[in-house]
């Protein structure tokens, strides 16, 4: 790691508060408010991550999608929102968290008033779109910031409580959202969204104020400079079993709850729309407490990468046998388990904190956030293919889709234990 990179970017300082001066370190319950207050921008980017599962019959019907068209409205947030990821981070070290969020979310509110009287499937595309750019800096600035003001030997454990209340977005798209597109049409779920939105902006504007740091007064890179930071990291050899992961970690939970996961119950075993969202509810509650104790359980850096395979295998296996099993009760059984499963991706964040020294942490977490996102695009535009391809053999769509992410996520794995690994990370 060119070591000449480590005055040209502020934020990947990630510094602890002990780098803040004694005299300017706000109290702990203000860092709590802002964290918070910032925690409301990453539960409506997770409301729209996994909005597609709850409307997806509606967008059938009204416009007649396909489900390859299907897989690549819900992909296309996952793509702005990655492809986004760098130049957001690159933000964040020149003018600071507060004012790229601030910068960027008003695109997401444009982006679901668009969606919501969306006339067409292209303009439909256009809201996803925007939606995307905007939520783009929404986690990545709660994580710079739990990084920045809080002790490092806590990171796991306060981003997977970080994670937890990001995870109230989710509770959303389970009954709430499923009741008011049932009785209201799903147009009404994007409106409501755009409110929230326009709210949590203006919550951020007023009450996020970012703690002063040491690094703050070190000379700002310039934009050239601060992308020649981010690209260096992928002559690193060990970022790329980081990036591979990374790209199917997350994407492999969110590919079955955020586009197949109503569909799949609906045209399986005839469950409403409102019951699907009840699944989706419990799952999302599950999901709120997980992350949090996978982060207690940190067993650190020597052996965090063993329990992040094994997570991830248990996760493969449930998926094969969602696609295998074709009984109700059972596949809402291996939903919930999907669940609780899901939260050892909070290691995965930990494990990248580890691998890069303390000066390129900033940046490394915003390389693989942005890996973490175009993975999703990626799987669940293929996902649609998949589907698409299952019914043109006429085959059994989902078990295709399931197998499929299963692969993915084992070819993954593969990836991250055989590719180098930082050198930070011997014991």
């Amino acid at each position: 790691m060119p070591s000449d990179q480590a005055s040209s970017a502020a934020t990947d300082t990630a510094a602890s508060p002990a780098t803040a001066s004694a005299s300017s370190a706000p109290p702990p319950r203000l860092l709590w408010v802002m964290l918070l207050t910032l925690l409301s921008a990453f539960a409506l980017s997770q409301a729209f991550r996994t909005v597609t599962s709850i409307i997806a019959d509606g967008l059938r019907t009204d416009f007649g999608l396909s489900a390859q068209s299907l897989g690549a409205f819900a992909g296309l947030f996952g793509l702005s929102f990655g492809v986004t990821q760098l130049f957001m981070g690159v933000g964040m070290d020149l003018y600071g968290l507060r004012k790229t969020v601030l910068v960027a979310f008003p695109l997401t509110i444009a982006g679901s008033a668009i969606s919501a009287i969306a006339p067409s499937y292209h303009w439909l595309m256009l809201g996803q779109l925007l939606i995307g750019v905007g939520c783009s800096p929404a986690f990545l600035a709660c994580t710079m910031f739990i990084a920045r003001h809080f002790p490092t030997d806590r990171f796991a454990f306060m981003l997977g409580v970080g994670q937890g209340v990001g995870g109230l977005g989710l509770l959303f798209t389970g009954t709430p959202l499923a009741w008011l597109v049932q009785h209201q049409g799903w147009r009404w779920g994007f409106g409501l969204l755009a409110v929230l939105c326009a709210l949590s902006w203006l919550v951020i504007f007023l009450r996020v104020h970012e703690p002063h740091l040491a690094t703050d007064d070190l000379p700002k890179p310039s934009w050239l400079e601060a992308v020649k930071g981010f690209g260096a990291l992928f002559l690193v050899p060990h970022t790329w079993a980081i990036v591979i992961m990374g790209m199917v970690g997350y994407a492999s939970f969110l590919t079955v709850r955020g586009l197949w996961l109503s569909p799949m119950l609906i045209d399986r075993y005839g469950f409403s729309l409102v019951a699907t969202g009840n699944v989706a509810l419990i799952v999302s509650v599950i999901s709120l407490f997980m992350p949090s104790i996978f982060g207690r359980l940190d067993p650190g850096p020597a052996k965090r990468r063993p329990r992040i395979i094994i997570g991830a295998t248990v996760m493969a296996a449930i998926f094969c046998a969602l696609g295998l099993v074709h009984h109700a009760f059972a596949t809402v059984a291996l939903i919930l388990l999907m669940g609780v499963a899901a939260g050892y991706s909070v290691l995965q964040y930990a494990d990248v904190r580890s691998s890069y020294p303390r000066e390129t942490t900033g940046r490394a977490l915003s390389v693989y956030t942005m890996a973490m996102f175009l993975g999703v695009a990626l799987m669940q535009w293929l996902s649609g293919v998949v589907a698409a391809y299952a019914q043109h053999r006429g085959g059994e769509v989902y078990e295709y889709v399931m197998l499929f992410v299963a692969a993915m996520l084992m070819l993954g794995c593969l990836a991250f234990r055989f590719l180098p690994k930082s050198p930070l990370l011997e014991s």
